[in-house]
């Protein structure tokens, strides 16, 4: 069976700094035609960083979209045409003032592929050295260590609600 759906016209209606929101036209596998509306986004990564004792190094933050408080894994945005790989070392820096002397990549994965363009790709990191953070001038974040024994409970228990986080330490767990 058929699937592919074909783009015949594309509207931009927003150009914002981390997102842009286009609707386009498809004609679909029957000859219909449709309207999708597409969050285009850089792409992104999510780190798990876990200290020698086992402790991971979560971030607090206030995340307007879902009007609360929010425990996360470090995470940021692709600048353009910057690697994966060289965008996780970096934000792990920013956000938890660390450095990994290693780095293994966990997963690729759409975050909302029924309307977002967002790729993340997911990373483990270990061998943490401290440095120092230099978050972005609009972040305002805790950090927190949680023993990653803690983690799998407080997933199943729903007190982690973000989603890469969620992903990324439950396949952590598995691996370590």
């Amino acid at each position: 069976m058929e699937l592919t759906e074909t783009v015949i016209g594309t509207e931009e209606v927003f150009q914002g700094k981390l997102i842009h929101l286009r609707v386009n036209t498809v004609r679909l596998p029957n000859g219909n035609e449709a309207k999708r509306e597409v969050v285009v986004h850089k792409g992104a990564v999510c780190i798990v960083p876990v200290q020698d004792d086992g402790t991971v190094l979560m971030i607090r933050q206030f995340r307007l979209a879902a009007g609360r408080v929010l425990f996360e894994i470090p995470a940021g945005t692709l600048e353009i045409g910057e690697e994966p790989d060289a965008c996780a070392a970096r934000e792990l820096e920013e956000e938890t003032g660390y450095t990994a002397a290693n780095l293994r990549p966990l997963f690729s994965a759409y975050l909302a592929p029924g309307y977002s363009t967002e790729l993340i790709h997911a990373y483990l990191a270990t061998g943490l050295t401290k440095t120092h953070a230099h978050t972005d001038d609009d972040e305002n974040v805790e950090l927190v260590p949680i023993p990653l024994a803690d983690l799998e409970r407080r997933v199943l228990a729903g007190e982690l609600q973000d989603a890469k986080t969620i992903a990324a330490v439950l396949t952590a767990i598995r691996l370590l």
